[in-house]
């Protein structure tokens, strides 16, 4: 029986000494980080579990709530694998309403969104721009019609007039990353902007064009030349629903076109306006060419065509790859819709703090106000990001979860950055075979971001 005893022990040794060795180099390399220069007036978090036992390997702050910008759509991504499934898609369909006579619609035609926020994007084949603006223009052709006499309608279909969440700062509304979610969204809601900047430091730089053609929007550059090698620092002030705007910042020199790119203040609006062009260019006119116009009674519409999104995990895919914050408003949004009937950002936040109370997680231990990271208001702890890798590692669809995760310092990783916050939380198998699930966040660090996220990557070597 000691005998037994013995090679039991013996056997175990190995995997007590690692824990204990590693745990024991992370607080080394903890300390040395703390000590940093660019850490004299930061605060951090790190959480670290064994990725097989669940066993508490490292914690520093593990329960103190931090921004932690992109690394909280691992929130709202997992939820909405559990309650959305992964083969859930999105459905948009164009109808019409009125009679047919002599090559006439004497009607409208109308759009049922339901907050697809891959239509029309150019990730996908069968949602991009074109291929949708020729699925919807062949079911028009197919009515032999020739002219609409009214417009385009939108059936909003319990998705609220709630567009942008709370806490989302000016800077961001109004670019790319700050697009917001509604029942209705096109190339995710995203335009190109074209600058060209002068020869000089300080010099105007003109707009000189879009991509695609705005719709009723008038935008003023007051950008200017910035120093050779400066990069972007322009920025788009375009409120929702606004059809003016204005471009700030400066754009390096010696470029003939600097590209930025902002979001659709009304992405309706503009789908709208893009497919009276294309039914124009096939010999098809609507009388209210580039604007909604009301919805009346529904009782008599016709469906004539419906285009379905790429699967869940697809959309996934890019929602954490390249951190679509698109996507996470209209996965939250549409958590909400499912379970609720009524889309909202609100009663998204309120359904995914309530998932994860249920699955263990402390709904105190996430306070946050939007589905993708983008407010600077959201708290979160490591420890709770730890808990959502840790949940979705016992799921069936845990293998399309963990191809989404980008690779960052030869570990599979989510990010996250904005203002004075950096983050990471992911997974990682070391050269010894020992499975770790970890999630970093810093706050208000000194200094070059680069630098920090260099110094954060030498913390967490530790792991491999």
């Amino acid at each position: 029986m000691q005998f037994l005893f013995c090679l039991i022990c013996l056997f175990l040794y190995p995997v007590f000494s690692v824990g204990q060795d590693i745990g024991k180099k992370l607080q080394a390399a903890a300390l040395a980080f703390e000590k940093d220069s660019q850490m004299r007036y930061a605060i951090y978090s790190l959480h670290v579990v064994d990725g097989k036992t669940g066993k508490l390997i490292f914690d520093k702050n593990g329960n103190t709530g931090l921004p932690p910008a992109s690394t909280q759509k691992l929130f709202t991504s997992v939820a909405a694998f559990e309650v959305l499934g992964r083969t859930y898609k999105y459905k948009t369909d164009l109808l019409y309403q009125g009679n047919i006579a002599n090559g006439t619609l004497q009607g409208n035609l109308l759009i049922r969104g339901s907050g697809d926020p891959s239509f029309g994007s150019w990730r996908f084949e069968n949602t991009k721009q074109d291929a949708v603006l020729r699925e919807f223009r062949n079911a028009i052709a197919g009515l032999k019609v020739r002219q609409v006499t009214g417009g385009v309608g939108l059936i909003e279909n319990g998705w609220l007039q709630e567009d942008v969440p709370g806490g989302w700062i000016w800077e961001d509304i109004g670019n790319y990353y700050g697009a917001f979610a509604s029942s209705f969204n096109w190339r995710e809601n995203q335009f190109d902007l074209f600058l060209r900047p002068g020869k000089r430091e300080g010099d105007p730089a003109e707009i000189v064009g879009t991509e695609p053609e705005l719709n009723k929007i008038q935008l003023t550059s007051e950008v200017t030349t910035g120093k050779v090698g400066s990069g972007d620092n322009a920025y788009i002030y375009l409120p929702p629903y606004a059809s003016r705007g204005r471009v700030r910042g400066t754009i390096p020199p010696d470029e003939p076109r600097f590209t930025i790119s902002g979001s659709y203040p009304d992405a309706a609006n503009q789908f709208v306006f893009q497919l009276a062009q294309s039914l124009k260019n096939n010999s098809i006119q609507i009388g209210l060419p580039d604007s909604i116009v009301p919805v009346g009674d529904t009782t008599s519409m016709k469906l004539l065509s419906s285009i379905y999104s790429p699967s869940l995990d697809s959309l996934n895919y890019y929602f954490l790859r390249r951190s679509i914050n698109l996507y996470g408003e209209a996965l939250i949004k549409t958590i909400a819709f499912e379970k609720s009937g009524i889309a909202s950002t609100e009663k998204g936040v309120e359904l995914v703090r309530n998932f994860w109370g249920d699955h263990g997680v402390e709904k105190a231990a996430i306070n946050i106000i939007d589905g993708s990271g983008l407010s600077p208001q959201n708290r979160v702890t490591t420890k709770a990001l730890v808990q959502v890798l840790q949940f979705a590692k016992t799921r069936p669809w845990y293998n399309s979860f963990y191809l989404s995760l980008p690779t960052y310092n030869g570990m599979k990783m989510k990010s996250g950055s904005i203002g004075g916050a950096r983050s990471f939380a992911g997974y990682h198998t070391s050269r010894s075979g020992h499975e770790y699930i970890f999630a970093i966040i810093v706050n208000n660090y000194d200094g070059s971001p680069d630098a920090v996220i260099q110094k954060m990557y030498k913390l967490l070597d530790t792991l491999k």
